[in-house]
């Protein structure tokens, strides 16, 4: 591939100048290291967390290519501007396709991939928006870029270790800060998902510093460096067909009013029943009703576990829908709002949105006081933990895409399987796919008919428990 071509002179000194420093350090390589390894093996297992094994991937200014390679990825494609650096990389890493290539120009590359990496390059380009700008031709709508560069904080620091011959020189940078960035890929048509601090003590014995204490105000704040993670700019999706998930038990006074209100949404709406060992007559009134209303798609199953998530889980794998909706069977959300999360889904503007029952005030009775606090607690112990805001965790109304649900599914056991209700196994694994979760506030109902299958105080203690363990495998890693 052709190097990039610059029409100001300036710009092409800055570029040639980098090319033979980093052609430089390639030959240095040979006979030594540093002491970059401790730092580098942290960003590694940070990269491996968000993106995971057997992915597409794609790493511009990948170096010697060993970042790439510790991702295990499916298809592996590094580029970088330094032949002495893709020839180290071709031998080290052999398994993987290798580029010389400037991240200022990429239209030879004709792929999609499903995580871009830039590590430590945008405060080294010339150009980072059209660094940036090369990008778009390389994403799906579920590509994630990821990125990682140096805080100026350590700007003296890192300048003293070099000089010492420690680590790997740079020619003056760029020393971009969060908001820098966060501004250039907006004006390169990209959305910010995610910024945090990593890496607190870039040497040994660093473990309880990089995985605990950098999460903590005022330490983060000094860490070696920003870690972001964005999406291309939302695009309409087509108009797909919509699955509707009622899981039903006790449930047959709702039954006729859920055929009766739930709109039509995309080229069609399903509607999928899971009945959980009513005490009532809910299986029949589902029948009867089905059979009442023959324009409308529906299906019918018998639960065989128990609980809500296990309901949801069944009725999500008979469904024939690109989106995928949970409709609480009790009517607390009316069916009349769902239209609403199918537009913020299918326009974009987020991949997993969430029903949020407290923004509005709720008609009497609709949530006991200890529930609304115990609520309120909770959201902000998960919007802490996943890095994205989460005002109601338990709102049973969430909705996604199917394919989302199959990875999520596929990667449950990072998480394990003991949630009865179904709503943290969905949140954790959107978190966990760096999924743009959207909040949406919907007016809260009274019951209408029946009771609440929640304990207070058992469930309670369960959900404090599952924040101990998304604060493991989520938060501290």
């Amino acid at each position: 591939m052709k190097l990039a071509s610059f029409s100001d002179s300036a710009a092409k000194t800055y570029q040639q100048a980098r090319i033979a420093h980093w052609d430089a350090i390639a030959r240095k390589r040979s006979s030594w290291q540093g002491m970059g390894g401790w730092y580098h093996r942290r960003l590694q297992e940070i990269y491996h967390f968000h993106i995971g094994s057997n992915q597409k991937v794609l790493e511009i200014g990948c170096a010697e290519g060993d970042l790439l390679a510790a991702l295990k990825p499916a298809r592996g494609v590094g580029i970088d501007f330094s032949e002495a650096m893709i020839c180290r990389a071709k031998e080290r890493h052999p398994e993987l396709e290798f580029i010389r290539a400037d991240a200022h120009d990429l239209s030879e590359l004709n792929e999609t991939f499903d995580a871009i990496i830039l590590s430590d390059l945008v405060n080294d380009a010339w150009d980072v928006q059209r660094v940036f700008e090369q990008l778009k031709p390389l994403c799906g709508a579920h590509t994630r870029i990821l990125l990682n560069f140096y805080s100026r904080l350590w700007q003296s620091p890192l300048g003293l270790v070099q000089k010492l011959n420690l680590a790997s020189s740079n020619l003056y940078q760029n020393w971009l800060t969060r908001e820098d960035v966060n501004a250039l890929l907006r004006l390169a048509n990209f959305e910010t998902i995610r910024v945090t601090q990593e890496i607190l003590w870039p040497l040994p014995l660093g473990g309880l510093a990089n995985r605990f204490l950098v999460r903590w105000w005022p330490f983060y704040e000094l860490a070696l460096c920003n870690f972001v993670i964005a999406r291309p700019a939302p695009e309409r999706a087509r108009e797909p067909v919509v699955s509707v998930i009622v899981p039903a038990r006790n449930e047959s006074g709702n039954i006729k009013a859920i055929f009766e209100r739930t709109p039509q949404m995309g080229r069609g709406t399903e509607l999928i029943f899971v009945e959980g060992h009513s005490k009532d007559d809910t299986y029949a009134a589902i029948e009867r009703e089905s059979a009442s209303h023959p324009a409308t798609p529906s299906l019918l199953l018998q639960q065989t576990g128990i609980g809500k998530a296990d309901a949801v889980r069944l009725g999500f794998s008979q469904a024939r829908g690109d989106v995928l909706m949970i409709l609480d069977a009790d009517l607390t959300v009316p069916p009349e709002d769902l239209p609403r999360f199918y537009e913020a889904l299918v326009s974009g503007k987020g991949e997993f949105i969430n029903g949020v029952r407290l923004v509005y005030p709720m008609e009497k009775e609709a949530m006991r006081t200890l529930n609304l606090l115990g609520n309120k607690f909770f959201s902000m112990a998960f919007s802490w933990l996943l890095g994205q805001p989460i005002k109601d965790t338990l709102c049973g109304t969430k909705v996604l895409w199917k394919w989302d649900y199959e990875r999520i599914a596929a990667n449950r056991s990072y998480f394990g399987d003991f949630d009865p209700f179904g709503d943290y196994d969905l949140i954790f694994g959107a978190a966990k796919l760096n999924r743009k979760i959207i909040d949406l506030p919907i007016r809260y109902r009274e019951r209408t008919y029946g009771s609440t299958n929640i304990s207070r105080w058992k469930h309670g203690l369960l959900l404090l428990r599952m924040v101990a363990f998304a604060a493991r495998r989520i938060k501290f890693v």
